[in-house]
């Protein structure tokens, strides 16, 4: 219930890591990477329908990101293979495990290479996801 893929838009000077809606409904996004202090998932970003949300502003610190989604009015979810902790409110939590044991929930991530470019874009459709992520550009120089 995922399409992913990279984007960078030549006509917009700014790198950061997006999330595309392409549904018809509310959804909310869990993000996952690698920081200094270790493993940190932050949520919830709200992406209303057939829009877009900036979650990392300016160019990419990590080559990995995770994602996890869920439909706010189906209950679909957007899922990987990667456990991370998430919460049912608002959160910034480092670490990734033990969730259960600090009164966090544990969920799949998707996982990103997004290689060396500094800038990344996710969809979220209701179609099947591709045999692999849909490249629409090279970054720039």
């Amino acid at each position: 219930m995922f399409i992913a893929g990279s984007f960078f838009a030549p006509e917009k000077a700014h790198a950061d890591f997006r999330v595309c809606n392409t549904t018809q409904n509310l959804v909310g996004v869990a993000l996952g990477y690698r920081a200094k202090s270790g493993w940190v998932t932050e949520g919830w970003w709200h992406v209303n329908a057939s829009s877009c949300t900036t979650l990392v502003v300016g160019p990419l610190t990590s080559r990995y990101y995770y994602l996890y989604a869920e439909d706010a009015q189906s209950g679909g979810r957007w899922d990987g293979r990667v456990n991370m902790c998430v919460a049912e409110n608002q959160f910034k939590i480092t670490g990734i495990n033990d969730c259960f044991a600090r009164g966090f929930q544990r969920s799949g991530f998707q996982e990103y290479d997004t290689g060396e470019q500094t800038s990344w874009m996710v969809q979220l459709t209701e179609e099947n996801p591709p045999s692999s992520p849909i490249v629409t550009d090279t970054p720039a120089p």
